[in-house]
C-alpha cells in the first residue's frame, strides 16, 4: 500500500515538473461542473448549453450531478425559509403539502 502511495507522489512530483516544461492543456470538466452547467441551461432554456454539458461527463455521472445538485438546493433552500426539505420540494415541483 504504502508503495503504491509512493509511486503516486513520485508521479505527482514528475507532472509537476512535466507542467512547466509543457503548454497548459484544458482541464476536463467534472460531474459537479457538468450538472451545474446543464441545470443552469436549462433554466436559461439554453439548448446548446445543455447539449455541451450534456457530453462531458457520462449520463449516468450527469444524472448523478444533477440529484446531487438539486439535494443541495433543496436543503440550501428549506434552511434559508426555515421549512423541512420536504416541504420545500414539494413547493419547487407545485405539488400540495402533504
Amino acid at each position: 500500500m504504502f508503495d503504491r502511495i509512493r509511486r503516486l507522489w513520485r508521479r505527482g512530483d514528475q507532472a509537476r515538473t512535466d507542467k512547466a516544461a509543457q503548454p497548459e492543456k484544458p482541464r476536463p470538466h467534472n460531474l459537479f461542473e457538468a450538472a451545474a452547467v446543464y441545470v443552469a441551461a436549462c433554466a436559461e432554456d439554453d439548448q446548446d448549453r445543455v447539449d455541451e454539458a450534456a457530453g462531458w461527463v457520462s449520463p449516468e455521472a450527469l444524472s448523478f450531478g444533477v440529484s446531487e445538485l438539486a439535494c443541495r438546493a433543496v436543503i440550501a433552500l428549506a434552511r434559508e425559509h426555515d421549512e423541512s426539505p420536504r416541504d420545500v420540494a414539494r413547493t419547487l415541483l407545485g405539488l400540495p403539502a402533504a
